[in-house]
């Protein structure tokens, strides 16, 4: 009888990096201990030590401490960032420097904790914030991609004919997805890291389970819409019917561009009009998308109603554009972005025409645009 086999080895999973930095050796060994059984840990003493090993490799969290000699942990924080954007960072602050962590949260810290820190709490923080960092990667190496396919396509068609409508067609379904995609993968990797927590049975972690895969349904539901209208070379209308504008711009924020605080909304709660989400949603992630792009902390979307149209206002405090530069942007094949395609404002205004809205948009270099929509209500 001949012998089975023996089984394949699994192989081991490599343990994510984490760099510990703190100039007191026994809190950082004790700190390093405590992550040692899930984590590669480094340590470092000191701040400059720290930034090389940055250089050098990947990590995927450091816990730095904020008082340190030579470069504390602020300034530390400053120069981390300009090394490794993505990574997370716990800062560990010690009595009375509470105001110092609060100071480094807004500097680019994701999470401070109380030194010396709750063993259990530090590895609940450190799972999270593992996590935080692979779908940053994720995301980042996702919008590479896209933004190197943007360019090839935008190359191809300067190189051939801007005007054939095939081009065009192309890199609009790219400019478009490009968002959306960004969240499916996000998203879907969150839902990796969950789902292996909730063999726990922790109710709160399965609750955001649930969460984290509705984002994730409504995200990919989006981007089958647009692939279908490619497949069917938008010779059919998109589906009207009565919604809420303000829901769907809630939608996008909220889907699209993972619930941004930059994204502040106004004016009424509610405005029923005639149109397709879909299509609305492709109008707001673009408009969203150009103001943060073009550096805008701080976008403010006022819906207003006048006699038998809704008024919809976006401010932004983005850098702005001169008059030759709107009048470009309007009429569509203008960038100001090295990767850019041009099309997003004529995407609007072809969508828009569709809804018998009409978009405005005012601009001054150094203070910001404004975008200005005029919907039908629904009769």
């Amino acid at each position: 009888m001949p012998a089975e086999p023996a089984p394949t080895p699994a192989v081991a999973r490599e343990k994510p990096l984490v760099l510990v930095v703190d100039d007191e050796y026994g809190p950082r060994e004790s700190v390093a201990f405590a992550l040692g059984t899930e984590y590669s840990v480094d340590t470092a003493d000191r701040a400059a030590e720290a930034l090389a090993k940055i250089k050098a490799k990947p990590y995927s969290l450091v816990v730095l401490d904020i008082r340190m000699p030579e470069m504390d942990g602020i300034r530390a924080l400053e120069e981390l960032r300009k090394i490794d954007p993505q990574v997370s960072v716990i800062m560990l602050t010690g009595y009375g420097t509470l105001g110092t962590a609060q100071q480094a949260m807004v500097g680019g810290a994701n999470q401070y904790l109380r030194k010396p820190p709750d063993i259990a709490e530090l590895r609940e923080a450190a799972r999270a914030q593992v996590a935080a960092t692979a779908v940053r990667r994720q995301q980042a190496k996702l919008s590479r991609e896209a933004l190197e396919m943007n360019a090839a396509l935008k190359r191809e068609i300067d190189q051939k004919e801007p005007q054939i409508w095939q081009g065009r067609a192309s890199v609009e379904l790219v400019h478009d997805l490009n968002n959306p995609l960004t969240v499916v993968i996000g998203y879907a990797t969150l839902l990796v890291e969950e789902a292996r927590a909730v063999a726990a049975t922790d109710p709160e972690r399965g609750r955001r389970l649930l969460e984290y895969a509705g984002l994730v349904e409504k995200a990919a539901e989006y981007c089958h819409h647009l692939s279908e209208n490619w497949r069917l070379a938008s010779k059919q209308a998109g589906e009207f019917g009565i919604l809420d504008l303000v829901s769907v711009s809630r939608e996008v924020q909220q889907v699209v561009f993972f619930g941004s605080v930059a994204i502040n909304f106004s004016g009424l709660e509610h405005a029923s009009i005639k149109g397709s989400r879909f299509e609305l949603m492709r109008v707001f992630q673009n408009i969203f998308k150009n103001s943060i792009e073009a550096g805008a902390t701080q976008l403010t979307v006022a819906v207003a109603r006048s006699g038998s149209r809704f008024e919809m206002t976006l401010t932004d405090n983005g850098a702005g554009m001169d008059a030759e530069h709107v009048r470009k942007a309007m009429r569509g094949g203008f960038t100001s972005k090295e990767s850019g395609t041009g099309l997003g404002l004529s995407i609007c205004r072809h969508l828009l025409g569709a809804h018998g809205a009409t978009l405005t948009l005012e601009s001054t270099p150094g203070k910001g645009s404004v975008v200005h929509m005029v919907f039908p209500a629904a009769s």
